[in-house]
């Protein structure tokens, strides 16, 4: 009876499996069934410590890695959870930062590496998560000896610069490889729009019609050949060729078809950029997001699902099945005429790993629409936009029918562009019909044409933009700087040190920005180097291709870069943040009042700190008295968010607050204050409970 009773008890014994997050384990217990026991780590479990720099520059680099602060209650529970596992399979991610992680669970539960219990997908769906179960691998020592070079390589600048910067400038400071180049270039842009000088031209615009046709031309230029206009002298040089009660004729008219083929499915950092342009998502918020649908939501009857497959990927390639689906639903849905025959190919970046599919849905038919039900709004917005966009790279292109007609009067050439919608092809579902029609009539070579008006104007060449969170992620990209995983946390770092700031969702830098840069820029210069961290990260590859050794990358990085850190802590001298007078006195003591720089920016403080700790917060007055109190000005504030909004400054004596600024005036009908709110094309003044507004200002 005793033998019986301990052989039941060993055929009891469950499969242990190991994934990241709960939301994660959750969804594929539901997959592996009563067999298996699947828990969550967490995250991570080791990393090098805080408080010390953890790497061993002496003896080839050998990183001092401890388990970390406050997971040890989940360690013991996976060590208790091992020990009486039938066997232990560790699912962590698929890329280099779960391969680290499987590699670190493996040596705190004291696993042999060369067990094959290692299990990676793509995507958490019951087939793909089966059939990984069905070939498990040992791990893989290049993907981790790949993380861990770039964990030791970071954490050697960081942990180097960083001390230099707290004693020569202020505490609280960080520098990074990747950091320290986005600031780099939200700095150089800076400097390019303050040293722009905008450049005068003109463009002479006009209404022809032939017959009761009207349409719209622009000039082009003269005999033939296109002619810039700088000046109004050379407008009115045009203007004094034309004779305006004499015919223009049609000298050529070109009739083409031109095909607008869709996009590519997302990549992570093409993900990002279309999350920050279309849904004004921060890149934190677009990854939290897609985790979310990576790893799993309770969607009614199937319960738990993963809704997309791994959002950390730079290939754009799709799986056969996917392909199949898509075509499957495109013609069920569409019709035939919609779904492409060869869906387009995109071209992997420099450096790109194609280690993964592109991101799409587990499966075309969970439209949004059916999932809304159960989506959060943030994660439905992006789940729609990940769809559509994966649907539409399966499609048919759109196809325009465009004209254009060569007018000339005395040698004079004005030009009109028309075209014409003919097929939506695959703008039925992603980018929306923005391909207005502009029909011209029916024209034909030697054509009479009359001119109705001109209408010249003047125009000053732009400054470039400062960079939006999507454009400086797509620059890094192109210039194959940090890797998908990195862009959320970069930008993340440089907003939480207080080096740039959001300002209309684009980048600008502080003044503790430009401190910080002019550092790095006179004693590291290599750091901000494009072409040379754009090399390292190639290196960093090549490690995991097994044709590079890590310890002789970072070795050579390490050597030149540990005598700079030398010189500057000899020759960098100390920079002083000085305090700017306030222009008032301390309520608390009488003494003067100053501009302090802080972590989060400026900020008022007693002149006598630390003995009088008075702060106050800077605030922006509108010059608007508060409507609600009459006492209060209406001050500029910001939400947790960084989005701005108005209150008063009587708070909380006073609650009034709004999203849209107050202009002072009151609604002519029924007395409320009117605020200005924006919108596209300008600003408009309205009347909040909108029963009244008023004309657009440009």
């Amino acid at each position: 009876m005793a033998t019986t009773t301990k052989k039941r008890k060993r055929s009891t014994k469950k499969k242990l499996v190991i994934v990241e997050s709960p939301t994660k384990a959750k969804t594929i217990q539901k997959y592996l069934g009563r067999t298996y026991k699947v828990v969550a780590s967490k995250g991570h479990v080791r990393d090098l410590p805080k408080s010390k720099m953890g790497v061993d520059v002496e003896n080839n680099y050998e990183p001092h890695y401890i388990s970390i602060r406050g997971k040890g209650d989940t360690i013991k529970a996976l060590k208790t959870e091992a020990k009486k596992a039938k066997a232990v399979y560790l699912a962590s991610d698929p890329d280099r930062e779960g391969e680290s992680i499987a590699w670190h669970l493996s040596y705190l539960l004291g696993l042999d590496v060369n067990d094959k219990n290692r299990v990676a997908f793509h995507e958490i769906t019951k087939d793909a998560v089966k059939e990984a179960f069905k070939h498990p691998r040992t791990i893989d020592m290049n993907l981790v000896n790949a993380q861990q070079a770039r964990r030791v390589l970071d954490r050697l600048v960081g942990y180097s610069i960083s001390p230099l910067l707290w004693k020569k400038v202020k505490k609280g400071l960080s520098a990074g490889r990747v950091q320290s180049i986005a600031l780099w270039l939200i700095i150089q842009r800076e400097r390019a729009i303050k040293s722009f000088k905008p450049e005068e031209y003109w463009t002479i615009d006009s209404m022809m019609s032939k017959g009761k046709n009207q349409f719209k031309s622009n000039f082009y230029g003269v005999d033939g050949k296109k002619r810039e206009l700088h000046n109004n002298d050379d407008v009115q040089n045009i203007l004094s060729k034309i004779d305006a009660k004499k015919p223009f004729s049609v000298k050529k008219v070109v009739k083409k078809q031109r095909k607008r083929q869709p996009q590519v499915p997302f990549t992570t950092s093409t993900m990002q950029q279309d999350a920050n342009r279309k849904l004004n998502f921060k890149t934190g918020k677009t990854m939290m997001s897609a985790q979310q649908l990576y790893e799993g939501i309770n969607i009614g009857k199937e319960g738990n699902q993963g809704l997309i497959t791994y959002m950390r990927t730079d290939s754009t390639r799709i799986s056969a099945i996917a392909k199949h689906e898509a075509s499957q639903f495109l013609h069920d849905n569409f019709g035939a005429e919609y779904a492409a025959t060869k869906p387009i190919k995109g071209k992997l970046p420099e450096g790109a790993q194609d280690a993964h599919e592109a991101i799409r849905p587990t499966s075309v038919f969970r439209t949004p629409d059916a999932l809304k039900d159960y989506l959060t709004k943030d994660q439905y917005r992006l789940y729609n936009l990940i769809w559509c966009r994966f649907v539409a790279s399966q499609m048919t292109p759109a196809i325009m029918d465009t004209m254009a007609v060569d007018i000339e009067q005395n040698g004079v050439i004005f030009r009109s562009n028309g075209s014409k919608l003919n097929f939506e092809g695959f703008l039925k579902v992603y980018g929306g019909n923005n391909e207005k029609d502009n029909i011209l009539p029916d024209i034909i070579e030697g054509d009479d044409i009359s001119l109705l008006k001109t209408n010249p104007d003047q125009h000053f060449t732009q400054p470039p933009a400062r960079y939006s969170e999507a454009n400086l992620i797509k620059t890094l990209e192109e210039n194959g700087v940090g890797r998908p995983s990195t862009y959320a946390p970069t930008l993340g770092t440089i907003q939480k040190r207080y080096y740039v700031k959001l300002v209309g969702r684009r980048f600008e830098p502080t003044e503790l920005g430009e401190i910080v840069n002019k550092i790095i820029e006179n004693y590291f210069s290599d750091i901000i180097n494009i072409d040379f961290t754009a090399t390292l990260e190639q290196e960093l590859d090549e490690i995991e291709e097994s044709k590079r050794n890590w310890v002789e990358i970072i070795d050579n990085f390490y050597q030149p870069f540990s005598k700079e850190v030398s010189n500057a802590e000899v020759n960098m001298a100390s920079v002083q943040i000085k305090d700017e007078p306030a222009g008032f006195d301390c309520e608390i003591c009488g003494s003067p009042m100053v501009i302090k720089m802080g972590k989060y920016g400026k900020f008022y403080a007693c002149s006598r700190f630390p003995d009088c700790r008075n702060t106050q917060a800077i605030v922006k007055k509108i010059g608007v008295t508060c409507p609600t109190c009459g006492k209060g000005d209406v001050i500029e504030r910001k939400s947790k968010r960084n989005r701005v909004f108005y209150g008063c400054s009587r708070y909380p004596d006073c609650d009034f607050v709004s999203w849209d600024k107050p202009i002072g005036r009151n609604c002519p009908k029924d007395n409320h204050f009117l605020v200005e709110k924006k919108i596209k094309g300008g600003v408009q003044v309205i009347c909040p409970n909108g029963d009244y507004e008023e004309k657009v200002q440009k």
